[in-house]
């Protein structure tokens, strides 16, 4: 075979490995959350697995390693049985940090839950990194990267298609496997297929289970409360989340469910919005109390349909129902309505808004700005409404406050179930509630949550101590893996350019995550676009940086500190006021233009280093060190962290000109290495 016939066959190759090491990243992040207990507010940890997997990956030298190509899919399937047959949880108890759950939880302790999962993923990325990397060598390097980037898009694509077709598990396993045949080659299919076989078995059962079914967020399971009767309770990744129940129990006295009516006599209730409509609960509430129109904003389908198919009182069949599946923050930034009642029904997610995050779904709802948007929404005489078991009192202290700051009064409240569970209710003015008992602090009143810093569970501004410990140990296996794949780190401290360039993409790449989620939503498909714009801007800066002849790099970086000014000035809610289309006009130029600029410098930078392992090892260990910084958040807020990205491309700008007489003669562009930690 000719060398012209031998590219041709390896480029769909290539395209097959990065789309299937994409798509197994990105179903271990959702299965995994899905099936271990809490494991959802930490998918980060996985995410970072990933990374230093396929890094791991590309860093092995060519004829080295073959073993893990061999075994592949073996520590996939040691992950599904561990994790079905002999459950594992991530205990959650924690003083200074909120979890939503009524599960008990029993196991391992977390200190030894989280390394065996993220040793598991670990090993797992890097058997199908190293599959992608030993086809990637095989091309000219730009050219090899180019179907690399464009194998990502398809398997970031292919799991969004399975999100919205709301694919069970099994599905999933099964594209897996046979993309994970095919790289294995005829030489390698029993091996193969014993382990796959064992997989794809593990999810069959699981999607076969009764009442299991899967939600672009959830595994949804259902089942009756009792046997024979027509309530139904709803667990969101083995975790009780809703319950179904009909109007004669929803509207009882000690129902939370009617006090939103009985504190506001004088509305007339007919026009309702309520935020997290779910199954329809409150929506059959405000039916009952005469509402002419109700706005039931839920952002996952599976729970409405739900609720469609299940509910007793049918709400969702009523003419007067409205439907929107959408985040409700996002809804209300574009909806003109205003409404008589607007409420809050019990919208506590159980999951990040992605992997890369420590944002949760409901953040943005919880926020003063997000307050002040549903007033400003309220009719002449309305008022607003919020409900849930709140776990502890400094969080009914911080709404309780937050409303009192943007309506101007104390809010109503009222406890049911125990002090720790409550309702408040703000008319527009004093005079359209009618209170038993106003909120007043039972103590320290914690800062409200905002839109720069989304942690309304997160009692003071600091970083929880079990985060720390995690954070810390996944840094020290990262130094130690990268030593042990044969690249010594003391030769990768004159790459500490890489290293900077590494830690402010990732950073700048999480940072964009929650603009877009700000914006535009948390929902699902918004995550989705948010990464495939990630990557077809990378694949812009390389196809221009194929066509440059010469790189000014003192342009680029003054390019590059450019856009990052303007995003640093340019305030989120001036975003937030522009019409859907301007908006999202802004949010790309804001986002993508920083992104394209540092995927410039990079390339040229790599292009002429003497000792590219060691570069790459160097921009590795800058990457998982850029996704724990996304914890400073906490801290400092969002906006900050452009302050920090700045900083590290600053110093990345500064060594580069101590660094340059280690560059040994610059390569071709055609043999040009682009650097995979610009995957999402």
């Amino acid at each position: 075979m000719d060398d012209s016939a031998r590219t041709r066959n390896l480029r769909p190759r290539l395209v097959l490995a990065s789309a299937t090491m994409l798509f197994v990243e990105l179903a271990l992040i959702r299965w995994t959350g899905a099936n271990i207990v809490h494991l959802s507010y930490f998918s980060n940890f996985i995410l970072l697995g990933s990374f230093l997997g396929i890094g791991l990956g590309f860093l092995i030298p060519a004829g080295r390693g073959q073993w893990l190509t061999r075994w592949a899919p073996v520590p996939l399937a040691v992950l599904v049985v561990l994790v079905r047959e002999f459950p594992v949880q991530v205990r959650q108890t924690s003083g200074e940090v909120i979890y939503f759950t009524a599960v008990k939880t029993t196991g391992l302790p977390q200190w030894v839950t989280l390394p065996i999962l993220f040793g598991l993923v670990a090993l797992i990325m890097t058997a199908i990194g190293k599959m992608t990397a030993d086809l990637f060598r095989q091309l000219p390097s730009l050219d090899a990267y180019r179907y690399d980037l464009l194998g990502s898009l398809a398997g970031s694509l292919s799991f969004a298609a399975l999100s919205w077709l709301r694919a069970p598990s099994v599905v999933w396993g099964a594209v897996a496997a046979v993309a994970l045949l095919v790289l294995g080659g005829r030489h390698n299919t029993v091996r193969y297929a014993v382990p796959l076989a064992v997989v794809v078995a593990a999810l069959t059962l699981e999607s076969l289970a009764s009442g299991i079914s899967w939600s672009p967020y959830y595994k949804i399971e259902l089942k009756r409360a009792t046997s024979g009767s027509r309530d139904y309770k709803i667990a969101a990744n083995g975790v009780p989340h809703q319950s179904i129940a009909p109007l004669k129990v929803l509207r009882r006295s000690d129902s939370p469910y009617e006090e939103p009516y009985r504190e506001t006599p004088a509305n007339p209730h007919r026009r309702v919005l309520v935020i997290g409509a779910g199954n329809g609960n409150d929506v059959a509430v405000a039916l009952a109390h005469g509402a002419q129109r109700v706005d039931a904003v839920e952002i996952d389908p599976r729970l409405r349909q739900i609720g469609a198919d299940l509910h007793p009182d049918r709400p969702y069949d009523d003419p007067r129902v409205h439907v929107h599946i959408d985040d409700g923050r996002a809804f209300l930034e574009r909806t003109d309505a205003r409404y008589d009642l607007v409420v809050l029904a019990l919208p506590d997610s159980l999951t990040l808004v992605s992997g890369a995050s420590n944002l949760r779904l409901e953040s943005y709802l919880f926020t003063r700005q997000a307050f002040e948007a549903a007033h400003r929404h309220l009719a002449p005489g309305g008022a607003f409404a919020m409900y849930n078991y709140y776990r502890q009192n400094w969080l009914i202290d911080r709404y309780g406050s937050t409303l009192s700051t943007v309506f101007g009064h104390s809010p109503c409240i009222t406890h049911y179930g125990g002090k720790k569970a409550a309702i408040l209710v703000a008319g527009a003015t004093p005079g359209d509630q009618r209170c038993a008992t106003a909120w007043r602090p039972s103590g320290p009143v914690p800062a409200a949550a905002t839109d720069d810093h989304p942690f309304p569970y997160l009692l003071h501004r600091t970083i929880p101590s079990l985060y720390l410990w995690v954070l810390g140990a996944i840094l020290l296996v990262t130094v130690v893996s990268v030593r042990l794949t044969g690249v010594r780190v003391r030769r990768t401290v004159r790459y500490t350019d890489m290293f900077l360039l590494g830690a402010a993409f990732m950073l700048l790449e999480t940072k964009n995550v929650i603009g877009f989620a700000l914006y535009f939503g948390t929902t699902w498909l918004v995550n989705a676009i948010v990464f495939a714009g990630v990557m077809l801007a990378v694949l812009g800066a390389v196809e221009t940086r194929r066509r440059m002849r010469r790189v000014n790099q003192s342009v680029l970086q003054l390019l590059l500190f450019a856009t990052l000014a303007v995003s640093w000035l340019v305030p989120t809610h001036w975003v937030l006021g522009l019409p859907v289309a301007a908006r999202l006009i802004a949010a790309i130029a804001l986002a993508f233009a920083p992104i394209f600029c540092a995927n410039l410098i990079f390339s040229d930078r790599l292009a002429a280093a003497p000792d590219p392992t060691a570069a790459f090892g160097a921009n590795l260990l800058g990457a998982l060190t850029g996704g724990t910084l996304e914890y400073l958040a906490l801290v400092t807020g969002y906006q900050a962290l452009l302050l920090v990205v700045a900083g590290l491309y600053a110093g990345a700008c500064i060594a580069m000109r101590f660094t340059r007489h280690t560059r040994g003669p610059a390569e071709p562009v055609e043999r040009l290495t682009v650097e995979p930690t610009a995957r999402p």
